[in-house]
This record gives C-alpha cells, sequence and structure tokens, in this order.
C-alpha cells in the first residue's frame, strides 16, 4: 500500500509565500508581513513561520536588513545551489531549536560510522540523539556521533540542551578546528526506533544522510545521521552547464 504525506507546514507556507512574491502579491523591495501578521493569516504556529522565513532567507527569496524588517528579493538567480543539511546540523543551536533531545550515551559505534571515524567494530562513541519537531510530530532525526577523546572535557555528555551548537561547543572547549565537510545520501528503510520517532507507517523509507565533519588533516571530528521521511522530501540542484 503507497502512503502520501504531506510535506511539513513550513514547507508548505514558504510554497505560498513564494507563490506570492512571484505573482506580485509581495513585489521585490516591499517588507513582507510581520510573524505575528503571518501566523494570524495562516493559522500556524510562530516556529512554523519562522522555519518558512529562514527557508526562504537561505534560498534567496528574502533578506533580512536590520532596522527594516524581511525584505523580498524576488526570484533568485539560476546558480548552484545545494540543500546543504551537513552545516545545519553542525550550526544547529538546540536550545533555540522546535524539538526534543531524545537520547545521550555512549553506544557501540554503527558500521557507517566506524569506518569514518577508523573505529573497529564494537567500539563505543557517544552518541547525541535530537529529534526535530514541528506541531509536535517529528520531521527529521539528527544523531551526532563523537570520538571518545574528544568528549572528555565538555558538556556533550549531559543528558540537557546545549547552549549554541555543538561544532562552536567543541571548538571552545578542544581546541579544534571544523574545516569541511563530506555528504553521503542514500535511501533505506527505518530502523524501528527511527520509525517510531518519525511516527512512520510501515514500508516508507527514508533518506539518511551521512554528514562527516573533518579538520584540515581531514580527520572526523563528528559524525552526523540524519534521517527524513523519504516520502516528504525533494532533492534540487540548478547548476551552468558552462
Amino acid at each position: 500500500m503507497a502512503y502520501e504525506v504531506a510535506a511539513p507546514k513550513y514547507v508548505r507556507l514558504a510554497q505560498t509565500i513564494q507563490s506570492r512574491i512571484e505573482d506580485g502579491t509581495y513585489p521585490p523591495g516591499t517588507r513582507v508581513p510581520s510573524e505575528n501578521q503571518l501566523v494570524q493569516a495562516f493559522g500556524m504556529s510562530r516556529p512554523t513561520v519562522v522555519r518558512a522565513l529562514e527557508l526562504l532567507k537561505r534560498d534567496g527569496w528574502l533578506e533580512s536588513r536590520q532596522g527594516y524588517g524581511t525584505i523580498v528579493r524576488g526570484r533568485p538567480e539560476v546558480v548552484e545551489q545545494k540543500d546543504r543539511r551537513g552545516r545545519a546540523a553542525l550550526d544547529r543551536d538546540e536550545s533555540q531549536t522546535t524539538g526534543r533531545l531524545v537520547e545521550v550515551d555512549r553506544v557501540p559505534v554503527p558500521a557507517r560510522v566506524a569506518s569514518v571515524l577508523g573505529l573497529p567494530k564494537g567500539a563505543k562513541v557517544l552518541m547525541r540523539r535530537f529529534l526535530l519537531e514541528e506541531d509536535g510530530e517529528g520531521i527529521e532525526l539528527v544523531s551526532s556521533y563523537f570520538p571518545a577523546d574528544l568528549v572528555e572535557g565538555t558538556e556533550l555528555e549531559n543528558a540537557e540542551v546545549l547552549s549554541g551548537s555543538v561544532r562552536k561547543h567543541l571548538e571552545a572547549r578542544k581546541r579544534v578546528s571544523f574545516d569541511h565537510v563530506t555528504e553521503r545520501v542514500s535511501a533505506r528503510l527505518p530502523g524501528a526506533d527511527e520509525a517510531e520517532l518519525l511516527g512512520l507507517p510501515d514500508g516508507v523509507p527514508v533518506l539518511g544522510v551521512l554528514v562527516v565533519a573533518c579538520d584540515t588533516s581531514g580527520r572526523a571530528l563528528q559524525v552526523v545521521d540524519v534521517v527524513l521521511p523519504a516520502d516528504r522530501q525533494e532533492l534540487e540542484d540548478t547548476y551552468r552547464l558552462n
């Protein structure tokens, strides 16, 4: 049986605002309605409105101007655009993200993570697992894995959300420097715990984005496994041919 699941509310709201920009309702150079006005107009929660605006800013439809608000830029120029979930996962502030920290524990390293960390099968690593939610429903499951030597002297093992990003926390506490990221995208069926947290029916696959963050030497400092319901995602990349 096939299941049809609507796109998250913030994506649908972003699409509506984008359509209004394209049809001239929100002309380039004008301010978009305030967050309060959008909440009232669309009957959506403030976190949903904020995520929609952030998505449109990221994709170049809107921009923030200090002292003036959020401004319409219009249709973005056709340039190479990629959905860099790795950067979002590394820079996310847990304390400012709608969702919850569901697990912090030392666990046997998964095979796909062991290979990039250079660890033997069965070695223990620290895992922090965070569930992003929208209106109480899980929309993205983010599991971060850290080598044991990077955990000592940090607050990563605390079962409380961090103020600021994990990346900034590690750079400050361990004097390391994140240099580059490699992302690997694959489709698979979710594990039982993943399906339960994301509220997925049987048979619905997920997209797994394995994010490997390294220093200048190529040493992996953090590995993030981002799990997304595959039937709610659309991947798009625009690029020039010359």
